[in-house]
């Protein structure tokens, strides 16, 4: 465990204050909207130390809005240990800024990656257009921006949302894009699902895309060690390769951990003792340097 001290990057966790003064809820958000009472960097602190300060990139959470501060104050406290994934509409009935100028305000605090939701993640299709969903002049400022400032798009979507994606990627090779999750890809009925694990898959013929490999309590049985989930990395691993996929614990979301004191430490063992189809250094790129490598140094 020594070498990963103080080395790990979480790739995806939700955080948010129970300082609703300094940091209120968007309008129409109350307490028991909430997923749990307050989520902080402390608390997930409290059962991954044994790791030492694992890094952790902040993920904007859905009630906050468009309003940034809490994950921006934390990245200013601290921007060897923060970093930031930010939400910025490409689409809005109502007049905003542009949003690539937006994305390149928020890097400068350190927000490095802006989630964007596919038609089946909680998100409207866009106006109907299900198989052009990205086809607006707002993401298309996102993608030039992310090509130019190296700045990352972290989609929440289903594979059903890939096509328009595949058709972005095309024309903006240069643009980081993030799947998050794993596309919703997970054992359904107890069988892993091969046409789905093709079609995530074949993603990786896209050189700017890299994969959020988790949550591992929410892709099978959800119960550690998580053994079930094994042949699932080997496939993704063997499509993008270890410098394409970044480990996330997705601490805080809506799919919890049964026992984050055990899970953690955990998921981060199904990587490093039972994941035999890897070496060592695969294992160093998974946990640590895929993520920081893009989130930590720029």
């Amino acid at each position: 465990m020594s070498e990963l001290t103080n080395l790990i990057v979480d790739a995806h966790i939700h955080v948010w204050s129970p300082d609703f003064d300094r940091y209120p809820l968007a309008l129409g958000f109350t307490p028991d909207d909430l997923w749990l009472p307050s989520f902080t960097p402390d608390d997930h602190f409290a059962y991954s130390h044994p790791f030492g300060k694992v890094r952790l990139n902040l993920v904007q959470m859905t009630w906050y809005g468009l309003d940034h501060r809490y994950i921006l104050d934390l990245i200013a406290s601290d921007p060897t240990t923060y970093t930031g994934t930010g939400i910025v509409p490409g689409v809005s009935d109502v007049s905003l800024a542009d949003p690539g100028k937006t994305m390149y305000a928020l890097s400068e605090g350190g927000i490095r990656a802006f989630r964007v939701r596919g038609g089946k993640t909680g998100r409207p299709t866009a106006f109907g257009r299900a198989n052009r969903w990205l086809d607006y002049p707002g993401y298309e400022a996102m993608f030039k921006t992310g090509a130019e400032h190296n700045l990352a798009l972290s989609f929440l979507m289903g594979l059903e949302d890939l096509p328009d994606l595949i058709r972005m990627c095309r024309r903006f090779p240069e643009t980081p894009v993030i799947l998050d999750h794993l596309c919703g890809v997970r054992i359904r009925d107890g069988v892993w699902p091969e046409h789905e694990i093709r079609a995530l898959c074949r993603m990786a013929r896209y050189p700017g895309v890299i994969l959020k490999l988790g949550p591992f309590q929410a892709l099978g049985d959800g119960k550690a060690p998580y053994l079930d989930l094994l042949p699932l990395i080997e496939r993704v691993v063997d499509a993008f390769g270890p410098e394409r996929i970044m480990w996330e614990s997705d601490s805080g979301g809506p799919i919890a951990m049964q026992d984050p004191h055990t899970d953690f430490a955990a998921s981060i063992a199904l990587i490093r003792e039972h994941a035999d189809f890897l070496s060592a250094s695969d294992k160093h790129q998974i946990l640590v340097k895929t993520a920081e490598d893009f989130f930590f140094k720029y």
